[in-house]
């Protein structure tokens, strides 16, 4: 088989890669036959330019996991209400650190998909956010690296959430926010480091996330198709991440089918914005095909139920879309069982990235998650205007 023939295979896998469906791509292709690839590039360029989404940069820092990979985190700190001037304190008496919100983004994504909580709650409370290892500014993690690299597991990512409070927020209570993969880092951080959760842990947000179950999500295909999807998947991502350089040229040679299936499997809205779209959609396409195919193992062995009573006597918010196709809103319902005094919240006509479809709903419950935990005075300090930022 020629090379030309092999990238063309590389391409269409790529462009597939992250999500488990290929039905709508004959929709997403006739649709993209009506307008110029040179066009859609433009409009892809303008897009970029004109939204704003992931600009917003805080004090850098770098924490080392226990296998010496490096992970990148931001810290935004609390603004002074007035302007800095001599402050007495009695001799002696310490001021209590402040709460720090940390934040945990999902697969194939980063720090900046917190973008708009992110704005609303910049310089009112203490954040933390930080890219998840081999995604975003952190390094490639180094136990996946070379010819006897391994997969990645959750329990991994518990460590390395372990590693990144010690560097960026060593003491003062903590509440701990996770989306999809950042959910379930969170409860593998619990199940290792129960005193932590015990000891400094005042609040925790479990968003479009899952305990486990995973093999068991549809994708919103039908059974005969997601069990041979699931069958042949774990062997094609492992030769498709050893050509790894064949296939992102493949994908970056299929971006409109790449767009249209990310569009379906992040939001459920028809009005979702065209540059929040293109925001996720830049967000995924630079995970590489390795990162994604050394992550995928993972989810099928993840089961954190029993982590979860660590978080029972904690004001807990569970929130998921409605329509999330990749961790289904009955996940996130099973959490709310799990810990019967939390806060379950579904959204309505909400998919996946729930935080970047409906961003005021998620600020919204996660403000009145920290006015609980006493993190924020109150929910009118949340800026109104967050979406804008």
């Amino acid at each position: 088989m020629g090379e030309s023939s092999s990238w063309r295979r590389a391409g269409f896998a790529g462009a597939a890669i992250g999500v488990l469906a290929a039905g709508a791509a004959a929709g997403v292709a006739v649709e993209r036959l009506t307008v110029g690839r040179s066009v859609r590039q433009k409009a892809r360029l303008a897009l970029d330019a004109a939204g704003p989404y992931g600009s917003l940069r805080g004090t850098s820092g770098r924490a080392i996991a226990d296998d010496s990979t490096v992970l990148y985190y931001e810290v935004d700190e609390v603004e002074p209400e007035t302007p800095a001037g001599r402050r007495r304190r009695l001799f002696g008496r310490k001021e209590p650190a402040p709460v720090t919100v940390v934040f945990s983004h999902g697969y194939c994504l980063g720090q900046d998909s917190w973008h708009f909580q992110r704005a609303a709650l910049r310089g009112l409370v203490r954040t933390v956010h930080w890219d998840q290892r081999s995604h975003g500014r952190s390094g490639h993690g180094v136990a996946q690296s070379g010819p006897d690299g391994v997969p990645v597991s959750i329990d991994q990512l518990g460590r390395d959430l372990k590693a990144v409070l010690d560097a960026a927020a060593p003491e003062g209570p903590l509440v701990l926010v996770g989306h999809s993969m950042g959910g379930m880092t969170v409860m593998a951080l619990a199940e290792q480091y129960p005193e932590l959760i015990r000891d400094r842990v005042v609040g925790a947000a479990f968003v479009g996330t899952s305990a486990g179950g995973l093999g068991e999500v549809s994708y919103g295909l039908p059974l005969v198709g997601v069990n041979a999807v699931r069958r042949v998947l774990p062997g094609v991502l492992r030769a498709l991440g050893s050509q790894a350089e064949l296939v992102e040229r493949g994908r970056r040679a299929t971006a409109d089918l790449f767009a249209g299936l990310i569009k379906k499997y992040s939001f459920a809205s028809k009005d979702v914005d065209p540059a929040v779209a293109r925001f996720a959609e830049r967000m995924i396409e630079a995970t590489p095909i390795d990162v994604v195919a050394e992550f995928y193992p993972a989810f099928a062995d993840h089961d954190k139920a029993a982590a979860l009573a660590a978080f029972a006597e904690l004001p807990v918010l569970a929130l998921a879309g409605d329509n999330d196709l990749v961790t289904p809103s009955s996940h996130t319902e099973a959490i709310a069982d799990l810990l019967p005094d939390a806060e379950l919240v579904i959204v309505p006509d909400a998919g996946h990235l729930v935080m970047l479809e409906h961003p005021e709903a998620v600020t919204d419950r996660l403000a009145d998650l920290l006015v609980r935990v006493g993190a924020v005075p109150g929910p009118a300090t949340v800026r109104a205007d967050a979406d804008k930022s």
